[in-house]
């Protein structure tokens, strides 16, 4: 299911086995029906040898949900010199976030305290490696005076802050802004935010 899987022919790591038998128990069965132990038997490991890694599911979908982003990051480089082609991209990646399946699922679920546990209340893995890429990016945008000055860790949290919950958000204003109107205004907001 992810990009980041073991090349043709290789073998995947127990690590990757585990999280992607998590992630189709997530896409199929949904977060609260996905279970450590039908985790470790799709994956065909011992219960133990998920909890030598992961102390429970909730750590299993946090790994998961890390290797997924940056994962859908290193498939688009935000490493330009330019705004508009820098804000294009950071659409790009929205739009891959908010249609992947398995974040998809977590968007969807009833479980909202799990998705607020490690969309919103904390920093991890995923967000520091997103921060780092739109900072690199910011920083050549402005040394090409495409994006206006400011802290460029500081620019970096606002657009993931605004990008993030455009995609939390799609669905409740899905009739309202379709897809191309939808890519259209976060594309406006982020060219408005950072044009000098």
């Amino acid at each position: 299911m992810s990009s980041s899987n073991a090349t043709a022919g290789a073998p995947r790591s127990t690590d990757d086995a585990i999280l992607d038998a998590a992630a189709d128990l997530i896409v199929h069965l949904g977060v609260r029906r996905t279970q450590l132990a039908e985790i470790a038997r799709r994956a065909g490991v011992s219960r133990p040898t998920v909890y030598r890694r992961w102390p429970d599911v909730r750590a299993v979908i946090g790994a998961l949900l890390t290797r997924e982003i940056l994962a859908t990051l290193e498939d688009t480089s935000l490493e330009v010199h330019d705004r508009e082609t820098f804000v294009d991209r950071v659409v790009e990646v929205a739009v891959r976030l908010r249609d992947h399946p398995v974040i998809g699922a977590l968007l969807h679920s009833d479980d909202s305290d799990l998705l607020l546990q490690y969309v919103v209340e904390r920093l991890g893995a995923s967000q520091r490696g997103l921060l780092e890429a739109l900072r690199t990016g910011i920083e050549q945008g402005q040394a090409g005076g495409s994006i206006r000055a400011g802290e460029p860790a500081e620019l970096a949290a606002m657009v993931l802050l605004i990008a993030q919950s455009t995609v939390q958000s799609h669905r409740m204003v899905a009739s309202l802004l379709p897809e191309a109107a939808w890519r259209r205004e976060l594309a406006r907001a982020l060219n408005g935010y950072l044009a000098p």
